[in-house]
């Protein structure tokens, strides 16, 4: 094969060159698909409206912490380069009861770590179920509330209660959303970007 024809068949199979932005979703099991297929959860739904003008890419672990997160994200950054960063953090630091000051210490951390990347931070606001207690539950949200008035930070409000509204929206477990439930979830984070992304 000749020079010029190896060449311009080696950037055939580059796949980033045919994406403009790229959308990193560091998150927990939310946003891995806990109990699903990957294809089924809704960052891969997500994924297939956006392409190929946007690439997502999805670096969620069921079970991570606001921890997990900020140990993982300047290796994503440099290795995946994104233009965008959702951050679906907080929920298993809430569940286990965890340090709401070491939650936002952490969420603090990655929001910063963004920006001095010239990367535009994504909060996803997360809630935990009311029987952990409302006084507990309440600081939780403002977490997340606190920083995004801090940072100025675009964000997701995502309503839980309207998953367990919704027949078989919610798993057994009571936590994690079903695959009926990805496509409403999707449409949610996507209006909440598409303003941001366009």
């Amino acid at each position: 094969m000749p020079k010029i024809k190896l060449i311009l068949f080696l950037f055939s199979l580059l796949p980033s060159l045919t994406y403009g932005s790229t959308i990193l979703v560091l998150g927990d099991s939310f946003s891995a698909g806990y109990g699903m297929k990957t294809e089924e959860g809704w960052v891969h739904l997500l994924s297939q409206e956006l392409e190929p003008e946007y690439r997502v890419i999805n670096a969620s672990i069921s079970g991570d912490t606001t921890q997990g997160g900020l140990s993982r994200l300047p290796r994503l950054i440099e290795l995946k380069n994104p233009d965008y960063v959702i951050i679906e953090l907080g929920g298993n630091d809430g569940l286990r009861g965890q340090s709401l000051r070491s939650m936002q210490n952490n969420l603090d951390q990655m929001i910063n770590l963004c920006i001095e990347k010239d990367i535009v931070p994504i909060l996803f606001k997360m809630r935990i179920p009311p029987n952990y207690g409302k006084r507990y539950a309440t600081a939780f949200e403002k977490v997340f509330t606190d920083l995004t008035l801090k940072h100025n930070t675009n964000a997701i409000s995502f309503d839980f209660e309207s998953l367990i509204s919704v027949p078989d929206y919610i798993q057994p477990d009571g936590i994690h959303p079903t695959a009926k439930a990805q496509d409403m979830i999707k449409d949610v984070v996507k209006a909440s970007i598409i303003h941001l992304i366009n």
